[in-house]
């Protein structure tokens, strides 16, 4: 069996989203009113659009789909880079850098980043 590449993989994640918004846009057309009142609240919500600024691998579908309402639809390309980063199990967000331990003579000097800083005396 062959191994299909990210942009495949996003091209069929596209196509199901289609499939997916038609439905939607179907029961729009039957009951007024039911996609900006039910529908779009609960994929909002199925997406973790605040919990997870990176889509997970979970995530990424319902984000699909909800792209796919837009105007311009979602954009295989990035997905593609979505589907690579989470396969490689890479991070979007570099991971915070590691607390040097403090010492007299790494002390930094006040600037404007850590000029607020009141849990040391002057």
């Amino acid at each position: 069996m062959a191994q299909p590449t990210a942009q495949q993989l996003a091209e069929l994640l596209i196509g199901i989203a289609r499939a997916q918004a038609a439905v939607v846009n179907g029961l729009e057309s039957e009951f007024a009113g039911i996609r900006s009142g039910r529908v779009m609240p609960s994929l909002q919500n199925a997406a973790h659009l605040r919990d997870h600024p990176d889509p997970t691998l979970v995530d990424l579908p319902v984000r699909v789909l909800l792209a796919s309402f837009g105007r311009t639809g979602p954009d295989a390309a990035a997905i593609a880079r979505d589907l690579e980063r989470l396969f490689s199990g890479a991070s979007a967000t570099p991971p915070p850098a590691a607390a040097a331990p403090a010492s007299a003579e790494s002390t930094p000097a006040p600037d404007a980043t850590n000029g607020l800083d009141f849990s040391k005396p002057g």
